[in-house]
């Protein structure tokens, strides 16, 4: 995830603030103060000016896009100003004529046309005509200009330039304020401040005026001629920044450049890596052929800085180092929420994310949800009424029922009108991950923000367990990466009823590669039957009932071989009668733990071991409930690192001999294949 992004810059980025030069900066505002007595008496722009500034400074607008969204009422937009509620355009930003059919704008502002679903920039005049940009002439990410022309373009007389002014002048901001038609307004030429990456050229520091849409217009001197490109604001204080125009003249013509650091973000740990976004290419280009190159060239940075950190934390990278054996060697949390396994600042790896809200739906059905990091995550319990046949199948119907958890809103005024469907994904696809999970992506469009649901669903019997995030546009491809990457880190079991299992094993495209070696067999009533590469066991009515609303949880973790390597695979199988959990048996695997883990996983081993309370298979009564656990006979006598420990629990005070015909009988039927 890039923390600091060149293509989508907003008016308020401070990057290039340098706080080493504030006493320079306050020394040239007081020097400044001095010259206002003079400079106020011509602080007015001449008005024979104002109609070639005026008709040589555009709007830079972008097209409202069709809404496809379904609201739970009608929009209230008369609740908006008129303008807004009216124009087809959003306005973004402000460009003027510099040459005959040449113009200038921010490269922030260009940018907002990069993968977006607005369409292209375009520019308006004051009489609301709208041109269409014809090529890309001159472009420089870094300095955050574009020099473009136009299909049709108007006449204008371009605005004259000055290179070389000088400081302390009285200067006019020219722009598109706020979204509300061009104004101007005056101030004083301050400083020039060296930019912060290498100080290879001085950003002009001026007072005048300048709003969220003044990006990308004029800065004007007092004879009405350009001195800089209007670009970004001090966000504290009214002093804001333009590149002089000797950058934009001077810059090499038929070439786009880019060469910006950039920060680097995954979600998983705190560690960021610095890179620079640097190359070129050749320009005169349309504006469709200009996204095109740069998505090749952004993208092919974001996936090189992505590798790039991962391979700078390999060493320590989830399942590798001495952080991750805490997780390794603590068993499945059989929780059926999905979690994000994520490092704390100590190194040690955790699992991360909890259910904060639940919505129930008919049927049965459920929805949980919560927050890990930038991610949301959902765990889905399919209704009982939908056939399990369409289920797995139906991204609409997923997201519909995801949407009740009103985690989309669109603000119209003061009002938050939730959004109750998104349509069908604009686009669909799959991804295997690390573990061989079978995840199915969505991406839904989001019109009227300029953005995307991406979600990444993997199948479950009972439902899914969902990995989401909600992204603007140009981060598109730095999402799908992103969570394509993150898919490596999820932990979950696999939970449903023997019904809800049967259609899910009936379906093998749904299953993890880890189900080619686990066969499980049932016949209702009759019998159940495990069986994989590590253990096998089978149970009779006459221990348990197997009925078709029987609970059977898989606690998928991740655990070490005996060559080292690690693995996801089931540590726990866990069933019972039905939902209420009151008669239920399990087997849980367990392994010796290395020594740099505390004397409570040295203990836990110990006793399991040495077969102490309460694996001595004698019953017991805790929380109302009669237990028995034993341990499984390892395969051979010499000293085991892994062991299976047997469990059975009844509800209520049950007595000492039938318990231990329970755990007995089990047992009889369990067999460890792992050494």
């Amino acid at each position: 995830m890039i923390v600091s992004t060149g293509s989508t810059q907003a008016w308020n980025d401070n990057a290039h603030r340098n706080a080493r030069l504030a006493t320079c900066w306050l020394l040239a505002a007081c020097l400044a103060l001095l010259a206002i007595g003079t400079a106020r008496a011509d602080s007015t722009l001449n008005p024979s000016l104002l109609p070639e500034v005026q008709s040589a400074t555009f709007e830079v607008v972008a097209a409202k896009p069709k809404d496809t969204l379904t609201y739970e009422k009608p929009l209230p937009m008369d609740l908006l100003p008129y303008q807004e509620r009216t124009d087809k355009y959003y306005s973004i930003g402000t460009a003027f004529a510099i040459g005959p059919n040449t113009y200038v704008t921010a490269a922030h502002v260009f940018m907002v046309g990069y993968q977006s679903l607005w369409g292209p920039p375009e520019l308006r005049d004051a009489s609301g005509k709208v041109y269409a940009i014809d090529k890309i002439e001159k472009f420089a990410l870094r300095r955050d200009f574009v020099v473009f022309s136009l299909k049709d373009p108007p006449k204008v007389t371009p605005l004259a330039i000055d290179a070389k002014p000088a400081l302390n002048q009285v200067v006019y901001s020219v722009g598109n304020a706020l979204g509300t038609g061009v104004v101007i307004r005056n101030g004083l030429y301050t400083s020039d401040t060296p930019e912060a990456q290498d100080g290879k050229w001085k950003w002009i520091r001026f007072s005048a005026a300048a709003s969220p849409g003044n990006s990308g217009g004029p800065l004007l001197d007092q004879n009405g001629k350009v001195i800089g490109v209007v670009l970004m604001k001090s966000p504290n204080e009214n002093l804001n920044y333009a590149l002089p125009m000797s950058e934009v003249l001077d810059a090499p013509r038929d070439l786009a450049r880019f060469d910006k650091r950039m920060a680097y973000q995954f979600d998983v740990f705190d560690s960021t890596i610095t890179g620079t976004f640097k190359g070129q290419f050749k320009l005169p280009l349309s504006i469709s052929d200009f996204f095109a190159d740069y998505a090749r060239a952004f993208h092919a940075y974001l996936d090189s800085q992505l590798k790039a950190l991962l391979a700078q934390q390999s060493a320590n990278l989830f399942p590798n180092g001495d952080g991750a054996h805490q997780l390794l060697y603590s068993g499945p949390s059989m929780d059926d929420f999905p979690q994000l396994v994520t490092r704390n600042s100590d190194g040690v790896w955790v699992a991360n994310g909890k259910s904060t809200i639940r919505i129930t739906l008919p049927a049965n059905g459920y929805i949980s949800g919560g927050v890990a990091d930038h991610n949301i995550l959902f765990h889905l319990r399919k209704p009982d009424n939908i056939p399990e046949a369409s289920f797995h199948h139906d991204p609409k119907g997923v997201m519909d029922m995801l949407l009740k958890t009103g985690f989309m809103k669109r603000g119209i005024g003061p009002e938050r009108i939730l959004v109750t469907s998104l349509g069908n994904p604009g686009e669909t696809g799959a991804w295997t991950d690390r573990w061989g999970r079978h995840w199915q992506t969505w991406r839904w469009p989001v019109p009227y923000a300029n953005g995307f649901v991406s979600l990444f669903a993997l199948p479950t019997p009972d439902g899914y367990a969902i990995l989401m995030r909600i992204e603007p546009a140009a981060s598109r491809h730095d999402t799908t990466i992103n969570m394509q990457a993150l898919t490596d880190f999820v932990s979950l079991p696999f939970d449903g009823t023997l019904a809800q299992w049967k259609a899910f094993l009936a379906d093998p495209k749904l299953l993890p590669d880890a189900f080619k070696n686990i066969r499980i067999d049932f016949d209702y009533g009759k019998s159940f039957r495990y069986d994989s590469s590590r253990l096998a066991f089978s149970f009779t009515p006459a221990l348990q009932k197997i009925e078709p609303d029987s609970m059977l949880t898989l606690g998928f973790t991740f655990f070490p071989e005996s060559d080292g390597k690690v693995t996801w695979g089931v540590g726990q199988v866990w069933l019972a009668e039905d939902n209420h959990d009151h008669h239920w048996l399990s087997l849980l695997r367990n392994q010796a733990p290395p020594a740099d883990l505390d004397d409570s996983y040295q203990s836990f081993w110990k006793k399991v071991v040495s077969r102490q309370h309460p694996y001595d298979a004698l019953a017991y009564n805790e929380s109302d409930m009669t237990k028995i656990n034993a341990v499984v006979p390892p395969p051979h006598d010499d000293k085991p690192s892994v062991l299976y420990t047997a469990y059975v629990y009844q509800p209520g005070t049950q007595p000492q001999a039938e318990m231990k015909q329970k755990i007995d009988a089990l047992l009889k039927n369990v067999k460890v294949k792992e050494q």
